[in-house]
């Protein structure tokens, strides 16, 4: 992508009233940025969600001399910019109905990152920091990717506990990227981008105000593919990373603690919510690994057989994974309508969704598009 490209992305993001779903809105009518920029303000207008207003800030815009000074900065401070439509771009985070349209990012993203989060109390205990490192460590010894928000607490020590394995490890900031927050943790950040990566959606400047970090958290569990949860107490941030995972149909896992202990009433309602049981690493991976190798196995039967050929047998689908399948054909489809057809929740939808694709019966296309890639019976 040009920096030409780059720019009206960051110029179209930065117009008051266009957020993540409106944006999208924008591409997936006018097919490119570029087009959006050059439609007249008629045109504009009579798009779903957009108002005069914001269809005159977007032809009049005067800001571009500004955000080349932006960018050099961004270049200066190798800061990049990641598009949903780059292959780096987290692919769990494609099934989050208000994903952001791009990501900033320092160190490395990797197409095969396996990601795992770990969030909890920033007054953690002694045995909340041991236990979520222990568990960190031993995640990232079996290839775990550990997400984190860098926080004080758990955050700080499950980042640790991955770099102690030499792992990989990714922090998701409720600010810019040159602002680290909390300030005590700036050897962390750069241990972090040196064996990892620390992104944000927020552009170069935003302070880590408290309006930030409900965003910051969908990004966490939505690029994972579930969350642990250690130490939280009864009102936890934490606590909303896991309703979110649940949203987005992802895996919740849980720590026990102490009934005496505050810190501990979050994540042990989780568990009695129904959210599994945690006590070491490899009671995570017994829940990833086994998708993990059906995703393998099925993608090279598909690679190295025709699909058409594929006996249907080879593919079990549950009852819901059917009806979506059923619901899409051969046609490209938005996930709004396949929510409005199937009458499912947006959470189901969104989960199976994310099994069609790891079955390759699925493909999702930009704008939240899907179509099917093969043919159920």
């Amino acid at each position: 992508m040009t920096d030409k490209n780059i720019t009206q992305w960051i110029a179209l993001k930065s117009i008051p009233g266009i957020g993540n779903v409106l944006f999208f809105t924008l591409l997936d009518k006018f097919g490119s940025i570029e087009s959006v920029f050059g439609a007249s303000a008629n045109e504009l207008s009579q798009t779903a969600g957009i108002s005069k207003k914001i269809a005159a800030q977007i032809v009049n815009y005067k800001g571009w001399d500004k955000l080349q000074s932006y960018i050099d900065k961004l270049n200066s401070a190798d800061i990049k910019i990641i598009t949903f439509q780059d292959k780096l771009y987290p692919k769990y985070l494609h099934n989050v109905y208000d994903r952001p349209a791009f990501l900033y990012t320092r160190g490395h993203l990797e197409e095969d990152d396996i990601n795992l989060a770990i969030v909890g109390s920033r007054a953690a205990s002694t045995y909340g920091k041991y236990t979520t490192e222990r568990i960190s460590r031993e995640l990232a010894q079996k290839g775990v990717t550990v997400v984190s928000g860098m926080a004080r607490g758990i955050d700080s020590a499950a980042h640790r506990g991955a770099l102690a394995a030499r792992g990989r490890t990714i922090a998701v900031l409720g600010s810019g990227l040159d602002v680290i927050y909390p300030p005590e943790n700036k050897k962390l950040f750069a241990e972090i981008i040196e064996n990892g990566a620390v992104i944000s959606e927020f552009p170069m400047g935003t302070p880590p105000i408290a309006a930030n970090f409900p965003s910051r958290n969908r990004i966490i569990s939505g690029m994972s593919y579930g969350v642990l949860v250690v130490e939280a107490g009864e009102k936890s941030g934490s606590l909303i990373t896991a309703r979110l995972a649940l949203e987005q149909g992802r895996e919740v896992f849980a720590v026990p603690g102490s009934v005496e202990t505050p810190t501990s009433r979050g994540a042990n309602r989780l568990i009695k919510e129904g959210a599994k049981l945690i006590e070491n690493a490899e009671d995570i991976l017994e829940e990833i690994i086994p998708q993990l190798e059906k995703a393998k196995v099925l993608s090279e039967t598909l690679t190295s057989e025709n699909e058409a050929e594929l006996p249907a047998k080879e593919i079990k689908l549950t009852k819901i994974e059917k009806q979506v399948a059923d619901f899409i054909f051969d046609k490209r489809i938005h996930i709004d309508d396949i929510i409005a057809g199937t009458n499912l929740s947006p959470a189901d939808v969104l989960s199976t969704l994310m099994s069609l694709e790891l079955k390759n019966l699925v493909t999702q296309h930009p704008g939240k598009y899907f179509s099917r890639t093969s043919v159920v019976n």
